[in-house]
């Protein structure tokens, strides 16, 4: 465990010397992306729409936690039936841990039975870096006015313990349930956890 703690921190170091920064209260940049399918997706054609936005890599001790516990799958699906728009992208290298191909995507995504409304394929990691997604996973998200109203980690158990997922305060989920009632998300920023993000 600590192994990988240091690997995803000094990996940190080095990719946070290369992005922007995203700020929360801010517009969100627009990106236009290619998914799974071959089909170009642009945050611009979800506006009127909450969007979540995850970083996500498959072979991450802590993407692994929240998917074979199921955790963010339940959340994909809980926030899709409130008509939020759920993205999740790799920004993983060809080459790289993480990399796989649409098809490769597609059934992934079935055997695990994940919902989101997309994945986006981000190889060469310029959407990853304009938003700043330092980790796997990170998450973003964007209310219907196109405004950043969180950015960070899914919750506040930073650990690869799938035990850890019950109990664990979701902040993604707070965030839009207090955003969606009109009210200012209490956590608006966290900082988030998980294997750095493998750019290029």
């Amino acid at each position: 465990m600590k192994k990988v703690l240091i690997a995803c921190i000094s990996t940190l170091g080095i990719v946070s010397n290369l992005m922007a920064e995203v700020k929360v209260g801010q517009k969100a940049p627009d990106f236009t992306l290619e998914d799974t399918n071959n089909a170009h997706q642009s945050l611009s054609q979800f506006k009127g729409k909450f969007v979540v936005l995850e970083w996500v890599n498959p072979d991450c001790p802590f993407v692994k936690k929240h998917y074979n516990s199921g955790n963010m799958q339940n959340l994909q699906k809980e926030l899709r039936g409130k008509d939020v728009t759920w993205l999740s992208v790799c920004s993983s290298a060809k080459g790289k841990q993480g990399f796989y191909t649409g098809e490769e995507w597609n059934k992934m995504t079935l055997e695990k039975k994940a919902a989101p409304n997309a994945v986006l394929l981000d190889a060469d990691g310029k959407v990853g870096k304009l938003y700043g997604a330092k980790t796997t996973p990170h998450m973003f998200v964007i209310d219907p006015n196109g405004i950043l109203v969180y950015k960070g980690a899914i919750d506040d158990k930073p650990s690869t313990d799938i035990a850890d997922v019950e109990g664990a305060k979701n902040y993604v989920k707070n965030a839009l349930e207090e955003t969606m009632a009109g009210k200012k998300a209490k956590v608006s920023q966290t900082q988030s956890y998980g294997c750095g993000v493998k750019y290029k």
